[in-house]
């Protein structure tokens, strides 16, 4: 009987193993490309979107010279992408400092304490979690044209420090927290900031680190909202609104941008790793 777990596991795993190979194909096609030379990138995509077999470039993991032409180009020779990129970083850095400072006392507010309207609060933030970006999109541009902040950064920046969906996820976390620790903080003589600061976000660690991995996704990878409040600034759009332009002018560095902007993402998922698991582990269990 045992065996037999053993050999189900064991083929479970291989299926696992199998579909994540699949998955990661297209990231790990996309560094191996980086490392192709300009030509053979150019090459490469003038087949894209043609459907005779005999202009098609067989698509292949190895480069057929490796070099570094391409990051020699966005890196040093060309620094458009690179301006786009930084573009992206302040972006997410201004987006989850925002974040950070609006969206856990918000949080705290409606899980723990009592007022009117805390309900309606609560229903609207779910409603507006719930809608697109398209529903929300002529109110967000009336609003912002009315202060004056359309075609600037914070256009950008300003509507995502109070995402719903982050409100609602730490929320719902800090609601199944024991009673116990706020008492036992309030019997040591502790405020409300103090048991805040010292101990509600202490335990709160792990949900509040898959929301920074989640928000800092979502952040980098902005497309609807930076083409709608800056559509006229191609000077603050960032990275990612531009590839689709990049390919369409078949610049021949297109995977070597594309492998750059991967790069902070996966370094922010595998620093935040233990924490998103933590976190829906938590999450599933309430």
């Amino acid at each position: 009987m045992r065996r037999l777990k053993g050999v189900r596991l064991k083929i479970l795993q291989g299926i696992f193993l199998l579909a994540a190979l699949v998955m990661l194909l297209p990231m790990i096609q996309t560094f191996l490309y980086s490392f192709a030379s300009m030509a053979e990138m150019k090459a490469f995509m003038k087949t894209r979107g043609s459907y005779d077999e005999s202009l098609w470039m067989d698509a292949h993991l190895i480069p057929n010279m490796v070099s570094l032409g391409q990051y020699h180009q966005i890196l040093i020779t060309d620094n458009t992408v690179l301006l786009l990129f930084f573009n992206s970083a302040m972006y997410a850095a201004l987006i989850l400092l925002g974040q950070a400072f609006f969206i856990p006392p918000l949080a705290f507010g409606l899980s723990r304490f009592r007022f009117p309207g805390r309900n309606g609060m609560f229903f609207g933030i779910i409603l507006l979690m719930l809608l697109p970006f398209q529903v929300t999109m002529v109110p967000n541009v009336l609003t912002l044209r009315g202060l004056g902040l359309i075609e600037t950064i914070w256009a950008v920046v300003l509507p995502m420090w109070f995402a719903p969906f982050y409100i609602f996820l730490i929320r719902q976390f800090m609601v199944g927290l024991p009673n116990e620790l706020i008492e036992a903080a309030e019997m040591d003589g502790a405020g409300t900031w103090s048991t805040f600061l010292r101990v509600i976000l202490p335990v709160c660690r792990p949900i509040l680190g898959a929301a920074a991995a989640l928000s800092f996704a979502e952040s980098w990878n902005l497309v609807e909202q930076p083409l709608t409040y800056l559509s006229t600034r191609q000077d603050l759009q960032p990275l990612s609104t531009m590839f689709n332009q990049l390919a369409r002018e078949n610049t021949g560095f297109e995977f070597a941008g594309a492998a750059l902007y991967i790069l902070p993402a996966l370094f922010v998922y595998l620093f935040f790793q233990e924490d998103i698991l933590s976190g829906i582990q938590l999450t599933e269990l309430k």
